[in-house]
């Protein structure tokens, strides 16, 4: 597969990944236990705003692999 493949199907996997992470924090924001204890509030967004980084690294290494040499 060439990069500019990889690129194309990275960025369409980034882009999902993005918008099922921020539904599935929103979800979570709005249970009870988190909406009523600000100190809990304050670690979910931090973990939930930085999380999303941990799954599109490998996602974005993969990308940017050199094409292999025919």
């Amino acid at each position: 597969m060439t990069i500019r493949t990889r690129k194309f199907f990275g960025t369409i996997a980034l882009l999902v990944l993005v918008v099922v992470w921020s539904l599935m924090g929103m979800t979570i924001a709005q249970t009870p236990w988190l909406a009523n204890s600000g100190l809990l509030q304050a670690i979910f967004y931090v973990v939930a705003g930085l999380g999303w980084v941990l799954p599109a690294m490998p996602i974005v290494s993969w990308m940017s692999r050199p094409d292999r040499v025919a």
